[in-house]
């Protein structure tokens, strides 16, 4: 295996070992934080109704999405 196919290899190792941890250290959600989110998220909206999302902010947004747990 050439040197570059063992750094590939070491990355991919790495980036899985990081998916695993982070999948097991999940817990249930629990009140105070659903309420906190909905707050976040309400004030989120009464933000962007007075000032707009450009494009690319929000596909930083739907990237912040598909990868939150």
């Amino acid at each position: 295996m050439s040197k570059n196919g063992v750094e590939r290899f070491a990355l991919l190792g790495t980036m899985l070992l990081g998916m695993v941890a982070a999948g097991a250290g999940c817990e249930s959600k629990g009140p105070a934080q659903q309420a906190g989110e909905n707050i976040d998220k309400g004030i989120q909206n009464a933000k962007d109704a007075v000032n707009p999302p450009g494009p690319s902010e929000k596909a930083g947004r739907s990237l912040d999405k598909a990868l939150k747990p």
